[in-house]
């Protein structure tokens, strides 16, 4: 990550000394939580990176941006965005259905 402006480093050692919070990385990570509160298309983003890179599943990505799985399909969809399926090998299904018949 590159590097805070010095105004920016001196803004959030103020608030560590102050006592406002404990640490910088503190301060950093209400800073995120407040964006992303605010900017909602940036969290929407944020989700649909993490999942295409398959760190966060679906449904987890769903909940980070505050909607059912459902809804974000549609949003991948709006976007053009293609969800990879994997389907089981055909001997397990049939496998499996022969169980139960």
């Amino acid at each position: 990550m590159a590097a805070l402006t010095v105004s920016m480093d001196r803004k959030i050692k103020a608030l560590v000394k102050g006592g406002y919070y404990s640490s910088e990385l503190e301060v950093v990570k209400d800073a995120m939580r407040s964006l992303f509160r605010e900017n909602t298309e940036l969290k929407v983003n944020a989700a649909i990176e993490l999942y295409k890179e398959n760190e966060i599943s679906l449904s987890k990505a769903a909940e980070m941006v505050g909607v059912t799985t459902i809804e974000f399909k549609e949003i991948l969809g709006k976007r053009g965005i293609i969800r990879e399926i994997e389907a089981r090998p055909a001997s397990e299904m049939d496998r499996k259905l022969k169980k139960y018949l």
